[in-house]
């Protein structure tokens, strides 16, 4: 593996002890996939950040680091809004030891925003190197913004963050990004479906095509549906990169390619089997992070209403406060808007049965990460069962 002389004085500690561990696991890394060099990055998000994932050696771990990014860095969610723990209902216990997690990333130099949807928060660009490690995060950067990031964990993004660079293998690379599979819809092609469709197309897609780069014919999504379908594909297979004819950037055009893969056929009534009617004690949105436009449509829906079971919405801090508005006319209803956390990282969501969502991504993760059912609905859905 070829390193510039600045790679080889941070290998050699001259930049202290921290980054030559994290260059020295970087190397390493790159060794494994065959990476000819390390390849300089805009930015990285960080895993591993809730102490309900990351857990006391996790904190001991991080607390022996002494180094600061040298990227723009943000955090993935953590177990709890940090404003709002104590009305969220989280653990006092739990709270502390989450606290430390977050202020050994602050001294790191990591931003205090927690959220799987960092490209609401600073733009990306297309063929922008990128060390992200949330698997929706990576599924969209790669495939709605056309970024180039493979699926980090979290060590190796914040190894990344701390040196400003990872290894050049993978998705990194023009040659890996192109279709393996093709998939054709049949009856989604229209206006006027819901961003749940779309998030159980990729529930079910993933499935289908487990880590394989899929081309999708016969849809037209828009980008709420497109990170909806990534984040599902991402959670139920191994997704990082998809390509939609004629709407995402790198497949603004038939690809003769694709002519010649394997066609797997999903059709409308397969994605209908996948909503049910089971009873839910609690309704949660916002897997992953609700855009501006979800906030306002969640909004518009729940204006007048008052909910009669708990309705949980999540986005970040940075997408909460430009969008005010919405937000106190959903809080109006009695749903609660929290930002830094989601139903699968915090340990509240633990207390339901039954958690009706509009996400295939949770669909996937609610029953392993919760203890709980699933269900999927349309927003429409969501706010008719909570406020009947």
């Amino acid at each position: 593996m070829e390193l510039t002389p600045g790679d080889e004085r941070i290998l050699a500690g001259e930049s202290g002890e921290t980054r030559r561990q994290m260059m020295e696991l970087l190397v390493a890394l790159g060794k494994v996939f065959g990476a000819e060099r390390l390849v300089a990055i805009k930015s990285a998000q960080v895993s591993g950040a809730s102490y309900k994932t990351i857990g006391k050696y996790g904190l001991e771990w991080l607390d022996q680091l002494d180094a600061k990014a040298v990227v723009p860095a943000v955090l993935n969610p953590i177990g709890m809004p940090r404003g709002r723990w104590r009305e969220m209902g989280v653990d006092p216990e739990f709270a502390k030891n989450q606290e430390l997690v977050i202020a050994a990333f602050e001294r790191l130099g990591i931003r205090l925003e927690c959220t799987c949807t960092p490209y609401y928060l600073a733009a990306s660009k297309p063929g922008d190197h990128l060390a992200w490690s949330e698997s929706s995060a990576v599924c969209y950067a790669n495939s709605v913004i056309g970024a180039r990031t493979n699926r980090e964990g979290g060590p190796s993004a914040l190894a990344a963050a701390l040196v400003g660079k990872t290894p050049c293998y993978g998705l990194h690379l023009a040659r890996n990004r192109r279709p393996q599979v093709h998939v054709h819809v049949e009856g989604m092609g229209g206006a006027g479906l819901s961003i749940a469709h779309f998030g159980a197309l990729g529930y079910h897609a993933g499935k289908l095509v487990g880590n394989r780069i899929p081309y999708f014919t016969g849809i037209r999504p828009d980008p709420d549906r497109l990170k909806a379908m990534g984040a599902a594909m991402a959670a139920t297979g191994a997704v990082a990169l998809f390509h939609v004819e004629g709407v995402t950037p790198e497949a603004v055009r038939p690809d003769p390619a694709a002519s010649g893969l394997e066609t797997i056929t999903v059709t409308r009534e397969e994605i209908d089997r996948l909503f049910t009617d089971i009873p839910v004690d609690a309704v949660a949105v916002g897997c992953p992070h609700c855009s501006p436009s979800e906030l306002a449509g969640i909004a518009d829906l729940l204006d007048g209403k008052r909910v009669k079971i708990p309705f949980y919405v999540f986005a970040s801090q940075g997408v909460i406060d430009r969008n005010r508005t919405a937000v106190a006319v959903i809080e109006r209803s009695g749903a609660r808007v929290y930002a830094d956390t989601c139903m699968v990282v915090s340990p509240v969501m633990e207390r339901y049965k039954a958690i009706m969502v509009n996400s295939g991504k949770a669909l996937a993760y609610v029953p392993n990460m919760c203890g709980a059912l699933s269900r999927i609905g349309t927003i429409g859905d969501c706010v008719k069962v909570a406020t009947e």
